[in-house]
């Protein structure tokens, strides 16, 4: 998969990605669009599974002409490499967005997160939380839980979970219908959503991802999530704005709930009727609510 966009994409997606090399040097591709010419202050939008920047597509739209936007593409996603030797777990995600801030020289870096980026949203915050200004959260999750969707759980499985997840597109297929409840993506936003992941090798992350998923202390990433989990509090002084669907299948309102617990002065928004996609399946009421609140 190059980082080029097809002409059928480009009136959804008008963008021409960028390139940077990770520590492990995978090619991740990003999105730095907006805002002033070489401005330090920025607005990280960081996806999760299975999405990729495209997620992000009309918010960057929205918060362009004020504020610089930088989308990645998590290695294995989207429009970045997707080596076979890479670590695909949420350390590594973390390492990888942390040496893009850097490399970009931000210097206030405003976070929006959503499914698994929430994790490694506030993996990297607690890591630089000197930078961290105002936080946008949407229907994800950054500690431990219990709780995991049977399908889920199933997909996790080595058999029949990878052959589903990778051999019949079983989970980035689904979630473009089980992710929306206000109304149905049009057949170019399906198309945009699936078109990094058209084969085997293409899925790789997709199914990695599923396995990072900790459920109890004996999982490699289990340390890694109770750590971002232990630094959210640090954050409860910061502007949280949390934008949340009530008809999500895997984030349900317990995690909700979680979220205001652990960041009690946060805003919320909560849409009882959206799904999981909050942005695409609300968008007419939660993108000007998010330019608001960042400032655009």
């Amino acid at each position: 998969m190059t980082s080029s966009v097809p002409d059928w994409l480009q009136p959804l997606y008008p963008y021409t990605p960028k390139r940077f090399a990770t520590p492990g040097a995978a090619q991740m591709s990003y999105l730095d669009e907006g805002g002033a010419p070489g401005a330090d202050e920025a607005v990280l939008m960081l996806h999760g599974n299975p999405t990729w920047s495209f997620y992000y597509r009309d918010l960057v739209k929205t918060l362009a002409p004020r504020r610089r936007c930088i989308v990645p593409d998590h290695i294995g996603m989207g429009l970045s490499e997707k080596p076979v030797g890479y670590r695909y777990t949420l350390a590594q995600r973390i390492d990888d967005v942390a040496a893009l801030v850097e490399s970009l020289g931000l210097k206030r870096v405003h976070l929006v997160v959503h499914d698994w980026g929430g994790a490694i949203g506030f993996g990297f915050a607690a890591r630089r939380p000197e930078l961290i200004g105002r936080i946008v959260i949407l229907n994800t999750g950054a500690f431990p839980s219990k709780r995991i969707p049977a399908r889920i759980a199933l997909c996790k499985t080595s058999f029949p979970g990878t052959a589903l997840v990778r051999g019949l597109n079983g989970f980035a297929w689904p979630a473009t219908w089980m992710s929306m409840n206000r109304r149905t993506l049009t057949a170019d936003e399906k198309r945009g959503y699936l078109l990094p992941y058209d084969s085997w090798a293409n899925r790789v992350a997709v199914d990695a991802f599923v396995k990072d998923i900790p459920m109890d202390a004996d999982h490699p990433t289990w340390p890694t999530l109770t750590a971002t989990a232990a630094g959210i509090a640090q954050f409860r002084a910061n502007p949280v704005l949390i934008v949340w669907g009530g008809r999500d299948f895997c984030f349900n309102d317990s995690f909700y709930t979680e979220w205001r617990e652990r960041l009690p002065e946060s805003d919320a928004l909560y849409l009882a009727d959206a799904g999981h996609y909050v942005l695409d399946d609300a968008r007419d009421e939660v993108l000007p609510r998010v330019a608001k609140f960042l400032g655009a």
